[in-house]
């Protein structure tokens, strides 16, 4: 046995196979792999069916009792050809995106359509003016001079230097909606929906399309087209001219003569609880009677969970290019509607990948699912609700038990948070001096009295809103860090919480739970809404317009009632003081009460709905509403008012005063 081994042990150096055989092998190997199909395809056909569509599609006609967003009726009862007014828009420069539904289309090729477009792209119908790009006149002046030279065609300019739109394809409206975690190998190459959230977005760099080269002995002109994220950049010119005179000119990049477009990297992250917009299709009623189709609005919140239990949320990296770059912002809720794409990897990644690739998201449609206030549409049947709404007494009580209905009691902390949704008025002062106007609340009381679901409520109703923990959350990231951009190696900023709930509410629940170092690096965003960041080199001042709305519990645990609320609440003087409102939440036992609080909580787990009250409550969506037209005034406080404000602030200072005597001399 010992003898066979040795003699084969010797024999494995005869056998092994040097680098000559390794290639060839491998040659042979991939020789052997390659299967050719013939598929018969015609692409001149299919040109011929794009350029018919764009040119004769026309939109169906509508119904009689059709209205439009605005609100008026729809007059045109033949339909429009819309591809055909937005390509003459494009030719006249007033328009550079095209955007195809898929609803109205049966192939989704977008070079092929840009070859269509081309083709058929009508004249502009106004003259090059100062205002246009740069390329327009140089191309325009090439033109002319061939043409001047009795040369009977122009330079061969690339299609996509000429072309000045870009092809977004918009998935039809029932499209279902994916999860991150849910792209898989098999969508790659479809349209597909995403949700998420915007945890990062990049500066918006230029992206090379057309490389423009200019040689140094004929002066001829070549052009490169770049259809990777790497490329090789041409040396030697290989026009007519150099080959007849048996020399190679050296190109130079011709950076004005070339063509970038606007890039933009992303990144989006699973949401934990997600917020989806529910629509019955055959409308609803509102409170007055008045039937009204919405399309594509919240009705009402439907929570889901894409995160698994034990899992950590997924991100996807997004690529914007042209005009859709800067849609997104971080903290955004949206939509994503984009062609999955695998991408190799570069670098040392790729060696260490083998034969695995990434892969990413062309956005062509982005849809925000929690607007700004000042973006969302008022229909005039929602304007006229609020209007009516407006002139009840009672409004502002209506609007306040409106808010968490399925919480038992706590008006008066609900009227504060509904003054917190709303806001006040930033004022800005001559000398450059900002007052802020949103208002910062902290709920102090005992454990059970639902502090936490009143904040997850808010940080849903809000725009745009943020929860997050004191004991899960660090100084940076509640204010911004610094890492390193992969697709550009310099170092940029990353946003944390407070940055995510800019123009928003950004809720912190266990506020007291938090360490004093990372407590005190909101200090600044509560009082001045700005952060200062000087670190790795960068130097700057993020906005932090937020209001911040904490939760926390007493230094006991519980309330203790004998002694002063200042030993109870155990935050720092410096950080109180910053805060507007400190409501104390305490959980008195008492019979009457308790009967009410039980028959409230019993009556929710059994009908799955808050008890009927003494008016119809309103919904998130008129809240939200309500809210956006109140934030537009810009309110004035009385003369008769202004006193009482000035002797209640001096009353609660000398009581103050008087407390902390009584306190030194016991």
């Amino acid at each position: 046995y010992k003898s066979r081994v040795r003699t084969s042990f010797h024999h494995v150096p005869t056998f092994f196979p040097t680098r000559r055989r390794i290639t060839s092998f491998l040659s042979a190997f991939a020789n052997m792999s390659i299967v050719t199909v013939h598929i018969d395809i015609d692409h001149n056909a299919e040109l011929e069916i794009i350029k018919d569509f764009l040119l004769n599609f026309k939109t169906s006609p509508p119904r009689e009792d059709a209205m439009d967003i605005d609100g008026e009726d729809v007059v045109d009862n033949e339909g429009t050809h819309k591809y055909r007014i937005q390509l003459q828009q494009i030719a006249d420069r007033r328009q550079k995106s095209l955007y195809i539904e898929l609803e109205d289309i049966a192939t989704r090729y977008v070079d092929l359509f840009c070859r269509a477009i081309d083709a058929i792209m009508p004249s502009s119908t106004v003259e090059l003016s100062v205002e246009d790009e740069d390329m327009d006149w140089r191309i325009h002046d090439l033109t002319e001079k061939a043409k001047a030279s009795d040369q009977s065609m122009g330079p061969a300019f690339p299609p996509s230097l000429l072309r000045r739109y870009h092809i977004y394809l918009i998935p039809p409206s029932q499209s279902p909606t994916y999860a991150i975690r849910q792209m898989r190998g098999d969508r790659l190459g479809q349209l597909v929906i995403v949700r998420g959230m915007i945890t990062r977005v990049t500066n918006v760099n230029p992206f090379v399309q057309v490389n423009t080269y200019l040689c140094d002995l004929c002066g001829e002109e070549t052009f490169q087209e770049i259809t990777k994220r790497s490329f090789m950049p041409l040396a030697q010119c290989t026009s007519e001219r150099c080959a007849k005179n048996s020399v190679a000119g050296n190109l130079h990049m011709n950076v004005r003569g070339s063509k970038f477009v606007p890039f933009q990297e992303v990144k989006m992250q699973e949401l934990e609880l997600l917020v989806r917009p529910i629509l019955p299709s055959n409308g609803f009623v509102l409170p007055h009677g008045n039937f009204l189709i919405l399309r594509s609005i919240f009705l009402f919140f439907l929570q889901t969970d894409q995160v698994p239990v034990g899992h950590i949320p997924r991100s996807m990296t997004l690529h914007l290019y042209g005009p859709i770059t800067r849609s997104l912002n971080p903290g955004d809720i949206v939509d994503v509607a984009g062609i999955f794409l695998p991408i190799p990897y570069t670098g040392f990644k790729a060696l260490r990948a083998g034969l695995l690739t990434d892969v990413y998201l062309e956005v062509h449609n982005v849809t925000q699912l929690k607007q700004q206030y000042d973006k969302m549409e008022t229909t005039p049947e929602m304007y006229s609700l609020i209007t009516n709404l407006s002139q009840d007494p009672e409004v502002y009580t209506k609007l306040a038990k409106s808010i968490a209905p399925e919480i038992y009691g706590h008006e008066d902390v609900k009227k504060a948070l509904l003054l917190q949704l709303i806001g006040g008025v930033t004022k800005q002062m001559g000398d450059g001096m900002k007052i802020r106007g949103d208002l910062n609340i902290c709920l102090m009381g005992d454990p059970g009295v639902a502090k936490s679901q009143l904040l997850k409520y808010i940080s849903k109703a809000a725009p745009r809103g943020v929860y997050t923990t004191g004991r899960g959350s660090s100084g940076v990231g509640l204010t911004a860090s610094v890492s390193r951009d992969p697709v550009t190696s310099e170092m940029i900023l990353e946003g944390g919480a407070l940055v995510l709930a800019d123009n928003g509410i950004c809720c912190i629940d266990e506020f007291d739970k938090m360490d004093d170092t990372d407590r005190t690096a909101i200090h600044e965003v509560m009082e001045q809404q700005t952060i200062s960041i000087s670190k790795a080199g960068i130097t700057t001042t993020l906005h932090a317009r937020t209001s911040i709305l904490a939760a926390a519990n007493p230094l006991y645990g519980r309330y203790n009632p004998k002694v002063s609320p200042v030993h109870n609440i155990n935050l720092p003087a410096a950080l109180l003081s910053r805060f507007d409102i400190l409501f104390l939440i305490l959980d008195t036992p008492t019979p009457e009460d308790d009967t009410r609080l039980a028959q409230h909580i019993t009556h929710v787990h059994m009908h799955e709905k808050h008890p009927n009250m003494d008016f119809e409550s309103l919904d998130t969506l008129t809240i939200r509403h309500y809210i956006s037209e109140a934030r537009k005034k810009r309110p004035v406080v009385p003369e008769d008012i202004t006193s009482y404000v000035v002797n209640a602030y001096v009353n609660l200072r000398q009581k103050q005063k008087q407390d902390e005597l009584r306190q030194k001399e016991c």
